[in-house]
């Protein structure tokens, strides 16, 4: 499960545990190119990437977080209409991401009928070492990948084509950069990544630290969302969608699969009505694939699921009403 490519060719390998005292570790990222209004270099990589639209194509796994975070701009900025979408199947197996279509809303490989994620990579890089991941935004143009950084990515979406759709809604507002940054720090490592960490743990002192970890993040957000209607205070950021792609999928595979179960998060009661909220703005909703994120984690994780079974629920509410209107809004009032 979960190959890696080196000089090309394909390995299937799992994530290397023994090393790093049972912590799982995740890889870093290979392409860190940036698209601009003009197509002048970004903070990294190389230049020759304007914003154009049909140009960019984006890969996605409808399970996986990261992935869901690129899916989630997409929507929130208009961009459905100028950057196509791949799917793929949700079962991630020895030949890794796969572009089969039997599974509702694989979509296969819409630019070029290749059977496997790996092919992409390759086609950017025929020697490319590195594991093979979601999301990718690949340049019909210049045939590579521009990025295969999340985190990256839906800072690209959030302005690039700013000027050519007209939709100029700012998730990375300059003011609140400094506060958006420390909290997306804490975030990613000990809530993101955090529930990974827990899961992939191979001795029981990985297990502790992470779960630790983990909830007390949780518990410093429940109790900062007492305060806050978003996480910034009265205006949503970037910072609210990378932590809502982890909440959605607590209860249904986090909670249970991976172990993070000393509470579920309908028992935080802000949590709970915050991530409601961010489900039911416009958009959104239509991103989030239950039955891809359900099959994939207790299908693809044989190491934790050796029988693949996969579970009927949790039941969720989603629609309920949020009540998160007021929040923030008392003490200033």
């Amino acid at each position: 499960m979960m190959g890696r490519l080196h000089n090309g060719e394909w390995q299937d390998v799992w994530y290397d545990t023994k090393s790093t005292g049972g912590k799982f570790e995740r890889s870093t990222t290979a392409f860190r190119n940036w698209i601009t209004p003009d197509g002048a270099p970004g903070p990294s990589g190389e230049g020759g990437f304007p914003a154009q639209s049909g140009r960019y194509h984006l890969y996605v796994s409808y399970a996986c977080p990261w992935a869901h975070r690129a899916l989630i701009f997409r929507a929130l900025k208009g961009l459905e209409a100028h950057i196509g979408v791949s799917v793929v199947h949700p079962e991630m197996l020895s030949e890794g991401w796969e572009f089969r279509a039997d599974f509702d809303g694989a979509t296969g490989d819409r630019l070029f009928d290749l059977p496997f994620l790996r092919d992409i990579y390759t086609k950017a890089d025929p020697q490319i070492s590195g594991r093979v991941t979601v999301p990718v935004l690949w340049d019909t143009e210049r045939g590579t990948i521009v990025s295969n950084e999340s985190a990256e990515i839906i800072r690209m979406l959030n302005s690039a084509f700013d000027d050519l759709t007209g939709n100029r809604d700012d998730y990375w507002p300059e003011p609140l950069r400094s506060d958006i940054e420390e909290v997306n720090e804490r975030v990613y490592h000990s809530v993101n990544n955090g529930v990974y960490k827990a899961g992939f743990a191979t001795t029981q002192d990985a297990y502790d630290e992470a779960v630790g970890e983990l909830f007390d993040s949780l518990d410093w957000l429940e109790a900062r969302l007492s305060e806050k209607r978003y996480l910034m205070g009265d205006e949503i950021t970037e910072a609210d969608w990378r932590l809502f792609t982890t909440l959605i999928r607590f209860d249904a595979v986090y909670h249970g699969h991976f172990k993070c179960n000393r509470a579920k998060l309908v028992e935080y009661p802000n949590l709970w009505n915050y991530t409601r909220e961010l489900y039911q703005w416009p958009g959104v909703a239509p991103t989030v694939h239950f039955d891809h994120i359900t099959h994939h984690y207790h299908y693809s994780h044989e190491t934790i699921n050796p029988h693949r079974i996969v579970p009927i629920g949790p039941d969720l509410d989603l629609m309920a009403p949020h009540g998160r209107e007021g929040i923030g809004q008392r003490d200033a009032a």
